[in-house]
């Protein structure tokens, strides 16, 4: 399965709150980016997953969200740093902005 145009759309323009978001296709899915930073993966069945540094990652677990996990050809499991966005953000523009800005800030390194 590959992530269509009309997917990729939708992803972005729930995101187009934050600003300019470039998209890079990857392994029948896309890596998003602002400002040269990736934040998020956008999967080939359309699934949102922001990354999770810092303290993400807690933010994350208290809200619920699924972490993901990779089962490679070897049946050896690996966890990723990327959370799936609940399908109810997708309808949230807003919501789903202000997840995405906080994953974002927690990516950049502190002055």
């Amino acid at each position: 399965m590959t992530l269509s145009k009309d997917q990729i759309a939708f992803v972005t323009d729930v995101l187009s709150g934050l600003g300019p978001v470039s998209v890079r296709r990857m392994f029948g899915g896309a890596a998003l980016y602002f400002e040269g930073t990736i934040f998020a993966i956008v999967m080939a069945d359309g699934a949102l997953r922001l990354k999770g540094a810092g303290d993400m990652r807690a933010a994350f677990e208290a809200a619920g969200w699924q972490g993901w996990t990779y089962t490679g050809k070897s049946g050896k499991s690996s966890t990723m740093p990327y959370w799936t966005m609940p399908d109810a953000l997708m309808d949230d523009p807003d919501a789903a902005c202000a997840w995405a800005r906080r994953a974002l800030d927690a990516l950049r390194p502190r002055a």
